[in-house]
C-alpha cells in the first residue's frame, strides 16, 4: 500500500492556530491581569522570569508532542486527515489556583513570592496528580459518580468564573458588550463568520477597537480607565530576552512546611481530578471524530507538561482541550499546534506579554471565558444521568455559599467597621439578610469537597446504593474531623483552615467541625440501617445511554 504524505503544515492549520492562540492569549491577559491580586505586578521578576517563561515552555512542550503524536497515529493508520489534540493553560485550574491558593496567601502574608510558591506547589500537585491519573483514571470513574464530579465544577463556574466576568462585562460596557454579543452568536448559534474567521478572533479586534475609539467619540458613556499610549511605551521597555528559570528550589522549600499546604490539598487535590477525567472524556471525543489517540501516553504527557511548568516558575497547570472536533473540522492537522506553542515561546521569552496586555483591554476576550463556564455548568446537567440532576443541584450548593462568603468577606474588607472575627465572637448567629454568617464560613471551608460528597451520596442514593452513600458519608466524617471540611478560624477578617494535627493561633476564633462529622456517621447509620447495607442495580434510562462525554478540560 501508498504510504500517504502526512504535511507539517496545512493551509487551515492557520485558522485552527488563530483559534488556538485566541484561547491561550486570554489565559496570558488573565494572568497577567490577575496576577496583580497576588502582588505580581506586570513588570515583576516573577512574572517576567518565572511564571511566563514557564508558562511558555510547557505550552511549547506539550504542543509539539501532540503534533508529533498526531504524526505517528497518521503515519500507522496511512491517513492524511488527523487532527492533533488541542492543548494549553487550564482556565479553570488557572481562576481557581489564583482566587483559592495564591489571593488566600497574599492576603495572610502579604507576600508576593509567597503566593507565587504556594502556586508553584498547587500546580506541580496538580501535574503529579494528572500524571498518576493516567495510571487510575478508569478505577476513579467507577467509583465517583459523575454528578459529584461536575457539579463541584459546575458550582465554581457559576460563581467564581461566569459571575466574575459576567460583572466586569456589565461594568464596562461599552468595550465588553459587542465582544460578548460576538462570541455568543458564533459559539451558540454556530453562526460561520466571513473567510471562516474564529468568533474569538473577531470579538478580541471589535473590543480593541471599541476601547481606543469609543473614549475619544464618547466620553462619557466610557467606564474605568482609558487605553494608554504611555503604558505600551512603558512596557516595551521590557522587551529583552527571558529565559526560563529553575524554581525547584522555592518548590521544595515550601514542600518541607507541610503545615503551610497541607490545608490547600482539598482545592489542589478536586482540580486534579477533574483534570484527569475531562482529558479522558476529550481523547474520547477525539476518537469519536476518528482520531484514535492511546490514553495513557497522552495523559502522561499532560501531566509531564504541568510538572515541567512549575518546576520552571509557572503556577498554572495544562491540560488536552475540549473541542478536537471542531478543531478537526475547521481542516487543522498538526501545523496548527506546533504553531501556537512557537507564537507563545516568542512572546513570553521576550517579555511582550505586557505590549499585548496594554493594547488588548481584558475586556476584549473575557466573553470567551464567561462562555467556558456556562458551558462547564450546563454539561453538569447535560453530561449526568438526568436522574442525578437533583444531585448536580445539591453539589452546587456549597460552592454558592462560598462565593457569598467570598464576598461578604471582601464587602468587610473594603467597608472597615467591625471584622468577622469581632461579629462572629458577639453573637455567633449572626444573619446577613438572613444568611447565617457562620454558615457560610463552615460551608466555604474545603467546599470543594463538601460540593462532590454531598453529591455523590445523592446519587448513590437515587440509585439505591445504600452502601455507597454510608461510605461517601464515612469519608464526608473523616475530612471534618480532621478539618479538611468544615473547620476553621479566625482572625480579624483572615479565615484560614483549623486543622486536628496543627496548633492553631491564639488569639483566633476558632470553629471545630466535629459536630459535622458526627452527623455525617448519623448519615452513615441510617442510610445503612433504612436503606439496608447493600448497593441496587441502577435504573437505565434511555436517555442516558449513551453516556454523554464530559469537556470540561479547558
Amino acid at each position: 500500500m501508498k504510504q500517504n504524505h502526512y504535511p507539517l503544515f496545512v493551509r487551515r492549520d492557520l485558522d485552527g492556530f488563530f483559534a488556538l492562540m485566541i484561547d491561550n492569549l486570554v489565559q496570558l491577559l488573565l494572568i497577567v491581569a490577575l496576577c496583580g491580586l497576588c502582588g505580581i505586578s506586570a513588570d515583576s521578576e516573577i512574572l517576567l522570569q518565572y511564571i511566563l517563561p514557564g508558562a511558555a515552555l510547557s505550552i511549547l512542550v506539550g504542543n509539539i508532542f501532540y503534533a508529533w503524536q498526531a504524526h505517528q497515529l497518521a503515519k500507522k493508520e496511512n491517513r492524511t486527515d488527523v487532527c492533533a489534540l488541542p492543548y494549553g493553560i487550564n482556565t479553570p485550574s488557572l481562576l481557581v489556583y489564583i482566587f483559592f491558593v495564591m489571593v488566600p496567601v497574599y492576603q495572610r502574608t502579604n507576600s508576593a513570592e509567597a503566593a507565587w510558591q504556594m502556586g508553584l506547589l498547587a500546580c506541580f500537585g496538580s501535574g503529579v496528580i494528572e500524571f498518576l491519573g493516567a495510571f487510575v483514571a478508569d478505577r476513579v470513574r467507577k467509583v465517583t459518580p459523575r454528578a459529584a464530579l461536575l457539579s463541584t465544577l459546575a458550582g465554581i463556574a457559576i460563581g467564581f468564573i461566569s459571575m466574575t466576568f459576567m460583572l466586569k462585562i456589565y461594568q464596562r460596557p461599552m468595550i465588553a458588550m459587542l465582544p460578548a454579543a460576538v462570541v455568543l452568536l458564533t459559539l451558540f448559534s454556530k453562526t460561520k463568520l466571513p473567510f471562516h474567521m474564529p468568533g474569538g478572533l473577531l470579538a478580541i479586534i471589535v473590543g480593541t477597537i471599541c476601547a481606543w475609539v469609543l473614549p475619544e467619540v464618547i466620553p462619557q458613556l466610557m467606564e474605568g480607565a482609558p487605553m494608554s499610549v504611555e503604558a505600551i511605551k512603558t512596557s516595551w521597555d521590557q522587551w529583552g530576552w527571558y529565559p526560563p528559570h529553575f524554581a525547584g528550589g522555592a518548590l521544595w522549600e515550601l514542600l518541607k512546611q507541610p503545615s503551610e499546604w497541607v490545608g490547600y490539598m482539598s482545592v489542589i487535590f478536586p482540580m486534579g481530578l477533574f483534570n484527569v477525567i475531562g482529558s479522558m472524556q476529550n481523547i474520547e471525543s477525539a476518537e469519536a471524530a476518528g482520531d484514535s489517540y492511546p490514553a495513557k501516553p497522552s495523559m502522561l504527557a499532560n501531566g509531564a507538561g504541568t510538572i515541567v511548568a512549575s518546576l520552571l516558575g509557572s503556577c498554572f497547570p495544562t491540560t488536552i482541550y475540549i473541542g478536537h472536533p471542531g478543531w478537526k473540522e475547521m481542516g487543522s492537522r498538526a501545523g496548527y499546534s506546533t504553531l501556537n506553542g512557537i507564537f507563545f515561546m516568542l512572546i513570553c521569552l521576550t517579555g511582550t506579554t505586557g505590549v499585548i496586555s496594554n493594547i488588548i483591554p481584558l475586556e476584549a476576550g473575557i466573553a470567551i471565558v464567561l462562555w467556558i463556564g456556562m458551558v462547564i455548568t450546563a454539561q453538569a446537567f447535560n453530561a449526568s444521568p438526568s436522574r442525578h440532576a437533583p444531585a448536580v443541584a445539591l453539589g452546587l450548593f456549597p460552592a454558592i455559599a462560598a462565593w457569598g462568603m467570598t464576598v461578604m468577606q471582601g464587602t468587610l474588607l473594603v467597608g472597615g467597621g467591625k471584622n468577622l472575627q469581632e461579629i462572629l465572637t458577639a453573637n455567633p448567629f449572626t444573619e446577613v439578610n438572613g444568611f447565617l454568617m457562620n454558615g457560610m464560613v463552615v460551608m466555604e471551608r474545603g467546599f470543594i469537597f463538601t460540593c462532590m460528597i454531598l453529591a455523590a451520596i445523592c446519587a448513590c442514593l437515587i440509585d439505591g446504593k445504600y452502601r455507597s452513600a454510608a461510605i461517601w458519608s464515612v469519608i464526608a466524617a473523616i475530612f471534618a474531623f480532621l478539618g479538611l471540611t468544615n473547620a476553621y478560624e479566625v482572625v480579624g477578617n483572615d479565615i484560614h483552615f483549623r486543622l486536628a494535627f496543627t496548633e492553631g493561633t491564639k488569639e483566633a476564633l476558632t470553629f471545630s467541625a466535629t459536630g459535622i462529622g458526627v452527623g455525617y456517621l448519623l448519615f452513615a447509620a441510617t442510610f445503612l440501617i433504612l436503606g439496608g447495607n447493600r448497593d441496587a442495580e441502577p435504573p437505565v434510562e434511555a436517555e442516558d445511554e449513551p453516556n454523554p462525554r464530559i469537556e470540561s478540560g479547558h
